[in-house]
């Protein structure tokens, strides 16, 4: 069988069954893992593969609909990879604070607990107000879709892309690696994130809270570089586990110095930490990326990174 259908395409393939069932022929629809077997892994997370000679049809459909429950279970996996240097739950709210560094490690997120969603009543916002009031921290939420609304007349902005990968759907990278991943950064990935690859001339750009950097629950940390004396790459991964049990790698302070750029140093990096994040259990990638950063989000949608589903930040009025 032969079709130009890309793995990890959404799909619907058509095959016989069998002699001895009711009915011929019958339908799965998932993700196209394989073409030899063709093989798709439905929504559930079933394998069904099939001999070539019994498949019908073959035919890709449009994005799977993501569910509310399916961007709870990530953003749950992303914020144990970026807790803050402390963090408490408050109405199913997981608050962090990380000495103002970032707005991840900042902000309150609506994740639920035991299944329960997040409440947004004037006494929960009361109280994560008090909470960030005493680590001299302004309030600010981070609010994925569907999973809490924005509060009326508050501000929003930095509104961010979450892309998704498959790693069953990803060529890994193969043979010995050039890219260095260590359980903590060093001063010269430190200086590198600083500075976001450019040259370190302005002293003004704010020194790196590395208690924030090298913070995960209930997760494992890699800080890969590229290049010798000092990194012409650099990335953080954090493998951590969903509510649902996916393991994910999720990809970070991804930077490439100035005068290397556009050379594949970061999809390389990038398909590195995916090969690590493999190696410590991840089945599954993601990275979260402003909608505005045209060239990083060509970079992992050429990856083979899916949308998933996006967030903004949100404060009440004249905090913003």
């Amino acid at each position: 069988m032969t079709t130009e259908i890309p793995l990890g395409r959404r799909v619907v393939m058509r095959y016989q069954l069998p002699e001895g069932y009711p009915q011929p022929l019958t339908d799965v629809i998932g993700e196209l893992v394989s073409l030899e077997p063709p093989s798709v892994r439905t929504a559930e997370g079933e394998l069904v593969s099939v001999a070539p000679d019994r498949v019908v049809a073959l035919k890709a459909l449009g994005p799977r609909p993501i569910r509310t429950k399916e961007i709870r279970h990530l953003e749950t996996a992303a914020a144990l990879a970026w807790p803050g240097a402390a963090h408490r739950w408050i109405d199913g709210w997981l608050v962090r604070a990380g000495n103002g560094y970032t707005g991840r490690a900042n902000s309150a997120v609506p994740l639920g607990e035991s299944g329960i969603p997040a409440t947004l009543s004037i006494d929960t916002m009361h109280r994560i107000a008090d909470w960030y009031t005493e680590q001299g921290l302004p309030l600010l939420l981070q609010l994925p879709d569907r999973l809490a609304p924005v509060p009326p007349g508050w501000n929003t902005w930095s509104e961010t892309v979450v892309l998704g990968l498959d790693i069953a759907n990803f060529v890994l990278p193969q043979g010995p690696s050039m890219v260095r991943v260590a359980p903590a950064p060093d001063d010269g990935w430190l200086t590198t994130h600083r500075y976001r690859g450019e040259i370190p001339v302005d002293p003004s750009v704010r020194v790196p809270d590395v208690s924030v950097i090298t913070a995960v629950q209930d997760g494992v940390l890699g800080f890969a570089a590229l290049g010798l004396p000092e990194p012409l790459a650099i990335g953080r991964g954090a493998v951590t586990t969903a509510p649902d049990g996916r393991r994910w790698v999720g990809l970070t302070c991804v930077a490439v110095a100035a005068a290397h750029r556009r050379n594949g140093l970061g999809a390389l990096l990038c398909a590195e930490l995916i090969r690590w994040g493999a190696e410590h259990g991840a089945t599954h990638a993601y990275v979260q990326v402003e909608v505005g950063n045209a060239a990083g989000l060509a970079l992992y949608r050429e990856l083979g990174f899916l949308d998933h589903h996006t967030y903004r930040y949100a404060a009440p009025p004249g905090t913003a």
